[in-house]
């Protein structure tokens, strides 16, 4: 791992060697007051700018890889990756479509607004990482962390101009990647600079769809895969389908009127074209390879997030005065193939030969931040943060799902082959107090006390209609997604619209931390805190179903309430709400100790946990038709160990490195908690979670390795360095106690090497990712009971795909360059 407050090099061999290695340790603000890491009294790791560059970090699946008790599971591009802190984790391993909350187990901020992005790591300060809530220090409510990606600010003391450039070749693509982009620094007055940078991204992919129908509703999917000309009459294969393009980019104006007064205005644009998924359908049921997807129809999708962010700071004398506002804007806008769900539910569409589905989504989500902090500044024993933050948040978004041929072959008169819609719409108001008080009681013993008070409103709304069925209602359009937007917002603040349904949800509270922290000596200090998390509740976005017809049954791909009938049985009968979920809670008790040798030419620090989690938000899945939908269990707990440790050997050789070790698992029985499908056929079982259940999609054992050798003696103008990396995780469990016909994933360890060439001005470096070329799965999607074959009217095969695993990116060979004109 990346240790913070590690020296990158040392060249001082005197009595002054511990003064400048102080002098180069990584200066945060995670507790709201710049400080060296090694001084924090919490588990924080903090990478760098340059660290970020030493080890070609691209996004922050690469920097969490070497910070222990954290991981991200890498779905790629298109789905959304979600961030696992120490083994907290509602997601399972990829059930869902994507995300834009990275799971919501830890809360993101871009320098000081909340906000979930996954930040393309260009022109970074550095990237800092809180283990355990972080409530009482933030607006946002942490449940287990808090990442902030710290950007560098306009600067008052020159004009400056970086341009970079980076070619790669991935050894399963046909094409090569390329990533290009530059940052500029001008000075327009003593007092108020401009900063810019903007990157592109050409990412060429490495998965091939080989199974595409030429032309829906038409062609076989499922011809006779070995008759390559049937194959090739029926099917096209699309080579890297899964390549992305990404433009970012964000320009900061920074201005200081006054020597108290410093204001940045910034504008955050980021824009992914991505053109499907990263997985393989190897374990399916169609004759695919590693890196191969077995879906029927192209799935891009288009991911565009906006920030518009005023910060300000004041200097009061007694206290520095902080406002962040935020304005942000996230669209989504993709297509997938939809047929295996369809065909699972057996309503006869698996007997149409040529069946095949694909849904057109949108989605939009606009979200108001507003901070105001104090902080004490003035020199006493006595230092407190007080704070308030408001959040509001509108989410809306609509579904078309589109059978082509499908409608003549039944007899139906829908022109336009759309077979289900559905619009959902959310509001969310949420807002917090929080503050601390700390005292140092001694000059090596301080105490901190911190609380908060939170509540929020939610309300969701939500229409589902099958058009293919039954006839259009007129309140649901297919229209843009701009005018929907305005449409609902003005149906809904008069009263829920005829056919909407509506669920809502609210709630307050308090949440407290305690933390001591106590200075053995100079180079040891060691810690104690408690501290509460606390993560609202949401909408599971899935429409409400009908009433039980047990004479027109004709669709289950909804939600049930509780109460609500769902078979022919007495007992079919619902006891939960599969429309929406509540908040969770967590109860970090931590111990911890931070310390330094030899000068400071080694670090080691490490900690101790074990945290209490309340009504666990778990993956899950409907009844009717087994959609992925989160819900509360009534306990899970966590406990572990994390250690990292730096160690710089000699002015040309340095080491870091992390362990940690993590048991997340159920404390109580979860009735009806994994969702699963019966054999032969598809009817939906749920499966009891048990106490001691482990969860899954977290590693229990997690260890990395980073080691930077500088070459003596090239005769060179500038430095020649050589860097190895390697990060490691144990297994995974793909759900809750594997129950369900649940697979466990192998462990797997990346390792990356590079050369770089440095002459202050400018760097090139040839790397190596992945310089093993290992094969690892990530997640699933499904379980292997899903390899089922059905049979069309013609009698001929029909291969339910739902089941394939999410795989990492193989071996890539690259060379990256940049230089600095100042």
């Amino acid at each position: 791992m990346l240790v913070a407050g590690a020296a990158l090099a040392a060249h001082a061999q005197d009595a002054a060697e511990d003064t400048e290695l102080r002098a180069q340790t990584i200066t945060v603000t995670a507790t709201r007051r710049a400080e060296s890491v090694q001084d924090v009294p919490l588990n924080i790791a903090a990478v760098g700018g340059a660290q970020i560059e030493e080890q070609g970090f691209d996004e922050l699946a690469d920097v969490l890889a070497y910070v222990p008790g954290i991981n991200v599971v890498d779905r790629g591009g298109r789905q959304g990756n979600p961030i696992i802190v120490r083994g907290l984790n509602a997601d399972g391993l990829g059930s869902g479509d994507g995300n834009n909350d990275g799971g919501g187990t830890v809360a993101t901020y871009i320098g000081e607004v909340p906000l979930f992005v996954d930040l393309k790591l260009n022109d970074l300060e550095r990237v800092e990482v809180l283990l355990g809530p972080q409530g009482t220090l933030y607006g946002a409510g942490t449940l287990g962390g808090a990442i902030r990606y710290i950007p560098a600010k306009p600067k008052f003391d020159g004009d400056m101009l970086n341009v970079r450039g980076e070619l790669s070749q991935n050894f399963e693509a046909e094409n090569l990647s390329y990533d290009t982009g530059f940052t500029v620094n001008k000075v327009i007055a003593p007092n108020f600079a401009v900063r810019a940078s903007v990157d592109y991204e050409d990412n060429s992919g490495f998965t091939d769809y080989p199974f595409v129908v030429r032309e829906i509703g038409v062609s076989e999917p499922d011809p006779d895969f070995s008759d390559p000309v049937d194959v090739g009459t029926n099917l096209k294969r699309v080579k890297d389908a899964d390549g992305e393009q990404i433009l970012s980019g964000r320009v900061a104006a920074r201005w200081e009127p006054v020597s108290w007064l410093d204001g940045t205005l910034t504008y955050y644009y980021q824009k992914s074209d991505i053109e499907g998924r990263q997985i393989s359908s190897a374990r399916s049921t169609v004759p695919a390879g590693k890196y191969e997807s077995g879906m029927r129809v192209e799935e891009p999708n288009e991911i565009t997030n906006q920030l518009l962010a005023l910060e300000v700071t004041a200097d009061l004398g007694f206290a520095e005065l902080t406002s962040a506002t935020g304005y942000s804007r996230y669209d989504d806008d993709g297509q997938r193939d939809q047929t295996d769900l369809l065909i699972s539910l057996e309503y006869s569409y698996e007997l149409f030969p040529t069946f095949t589905a694909y849904t057109h989504e949108k989605s939009r989500e606009n979200t108001f931040n507003q901070e105001v902090r104090l902080v004490s500044t003035t020199e006493s024993r006595l230092n407190w943060i007080v704070g308030a933050f408001y959040n509001d948040s509108d989410v809306i978004s609509y579904s078309e799902e589109y059978t082509p041929g499908y409608a003549d072959y039944v007899g139906f008169d829908r022109p336009d082959d759309l077979e289900y819609y559905s619009q959902f719409y959310s509001q969310l108001k949420e807002s917090a107090i929080y503050g601390e008080i700390g005292y140092d009681i001694t000059d090596k013993w301080s105490v901190t006390v911190g609380g908060r008070y939170y509540k929020y409103d939610l309300e969701s709304f939500s229409d589902v209609d099958f058009p293919l069925f039954d006839s259009f209602p007129d309140y649901l359009q297919t229209v843009g997604i701009g005018s929907m937007e305005d449409s609902l917002k003005s149906d809904f603040a008069a009263g829920s619209p005829n056919g909407t349904e509506r669920t809502s949800q609210a709630d307050n509270g308090s949440l407290f931390k305690f933390n001591t922290s106590y200075d053995f000596t100079e180079d040891f200090l060691a810690y104690f805190t408690i501290s509460e998390g606390y993560r609202i509740g949401n909408s599971n976005g899935i429409g409400v179903c009908p009433a039980y017809d047990p004479t027109d049954n004709q669709q289950g791909a909804c939600a049930l309430v509780p109460g609500q009938q769902y078979g022919p049985n007495a007992g079919d009968v619902s006891t939960r709400d599969e429309t929406q979920f509540g908040p969770d809670t967590t109860k970090n008790y931590e111990l911890g100790f931070k310390s330094e040798f030899a000068n400071g030419r080694v670090t080691l620090n490490g900690a101790i946990y074990y945290i209490e989690w309340t009504d666990p938000q778990l993956s899950s899945a409907t009844i009717n038709a087994s959609i992925p939908i989160t819900v509360n269990a009534d306990g899970a707990e966590s406990k572990g160990i994390e250690l990292n440790g730096n160690w710089i050997v000699s002015d040309d050789l340095t080491v870091r490195g992390s362990y940690s070790h993590t048991e997340a698992s159920l404390t109580a029985p979860a009735p009806g908690l994994v969702g699963t499908i019966s054999t032969p056929g598809f009817g939906s079982v749920l499966l009891d979670g048990r106490d001691g259940d482990r969860l899954p999609g977290s590693p229990e054992d997690q260890f990395s390795f980073f080691g930077s050798y500088t070459i003596p003696n090239t005769g060179l103008d500038g430095q020649l360095v050589a860097n190895f990396g390697y990060a490691w995780q144990s297994d995974v469990l793909t759900r809750t106690g594997n129950l369900g016909d649940g697979i466990t994933l192998d462990s797997f360890g990346v390792a990356n090497a590079s050369l770089v060439y440095d002459t202050g001005k400018w760097q090139a470096s040839l790397f190596v990712n992945n310089l093993f070329d290992e094969y690892y799965e990530t997640g699933v999607r499904g379980t292997p009971l899903y390899n089922q074959v059905l049979t069309d009217d013609a009698g001929g095969p029909v291969y339910e795909r739902t089941f394939y695993t999410y795989v990492g990116a193989p071996r890539v060979l690259g060379i990256r360059m940049n230089y600095t004109f100042e």
